[in-house]
């Protein structure tokens, strides 16, 4: 039972506790993540594809950093200010998941487009509510 109780009481401290680089992360849907970006014109706009995609299109101001690349971090800490957030994204939300949990871990103060740029682009033309 002792050893059931430290088990426990491990797991819930291990569930709890903040990333050590002291950073954090929200994640938005579109149109909050779209409110957010048109209300805090200090944010670093990140899109996180690779750079055939980003080419095709991206969100106004984003500047590329390809999460899949072995020099991510290296990457965005020299183009990005940690005093200021960042906000990422990628086609669906999955890339931008990853790469948002390796700078919170830098200590970045990050928001993420759980949806993608491809329900971004739906938003915008008026055929996601």
């Amino acid at each position: 039972m002792t050893k059931f109780i430290a088990v426990i009481s491990l797991f819930v401290a291990l569930c709890c506790a903040k990333p050590t680089g002291g950073g954090n992360l929200t994640s938005y849907s579109v149109a909050e993540f779209d409110a957010l970006l048109k209300s805090n014109k200090s944010i670093q706009l990140v899109d996180v594809r690779r750079p055939d995609e980003f080419k095709a299109g991206h969100i106004e101001g984003a500047i590329l950093i390809d999460v899949t690349e072995k020099d991510f971090l290296a990457k965005a800490d020299s183009l990005l200010d940690k005093s200021r957030p960042v906000a990422v994204y990628c086609r669906s939300g999955r890339r931008s998941r990853r790469a948002a949990a390796m700078l919170v871990e830098k200590g970045y103060t990050v928001h993420n487009l759980n949806e993608g740029y491809h329900e971004w682009r739906l938003y915008q033309e008026g055929k996601k509510p």
